[in-house]
């Protein structure tokens, strides 16, 4: 959440969109951890001829105001990307297409800041939905400095 990491992130996530041409209207994930890549892409998407939407899938709708469990501009018949910070079981990423599907959208995919390689990946795919990874778990520990 720090200006650096939105600035990083924002780009380079829109980029890889724009590279895997999935064509979509707006990103979106499950809250917490979808919510500030969400926001970053959106930002950096502003400028461009094709502006992206940022929306936040709640863990459960609440009881009073309007009840959804989607929230942001969100529109039925959408296409989406969902938004992952990590990919670990693909749990929250799925939750997150089944609330996009359940309003009206289409999910072309899955983009992740991190696949952690722990099944998640395989999850998803699993069932159908394409799996980007801005970096692998492997990538960051063979960056790291040995002690």
């Amino acid at each position: 959440m720090s200006p650096d990491g939105l600035a990083l992130i924002g780009p380079l996530a829109l980029a890889a969109l724009r590279d895997v041409d999935w064509r979509v209207h707006a990103v979106g994930g499950l809250t917490l951890g979808a919510d500030p890549i969400s926001y970053a892409i959106a930002y950096a998407s502003a400028e461009t001829p094709s502006p992206l939407r940022a929306f936040t899938v709640r863990k459960e709708a609440k009881g009073h105001g309007t009840g959804r469990l989607i929230e942001g501009p969100f529109q039925t018949g959408d296409r989406v990307a969902v938004i992952e910070d990590v990919i670990t079981t693909g749990g929250s990423a799925l939750r997150a297409v089944e609330a996009v599907r359940a309003a009206g959208g289409t999910v072309a995919g899955v983009l992740a800041l991190v696949d952690r390689e722990e099944g998640g990946r395989d999850a998803l795919e699993g069932v159908g939905l394409p799996v980007l990874a801005l970096a692998r778990a492997s990538d960051i520990v063979a960056r790291l400095p040995v002690a």
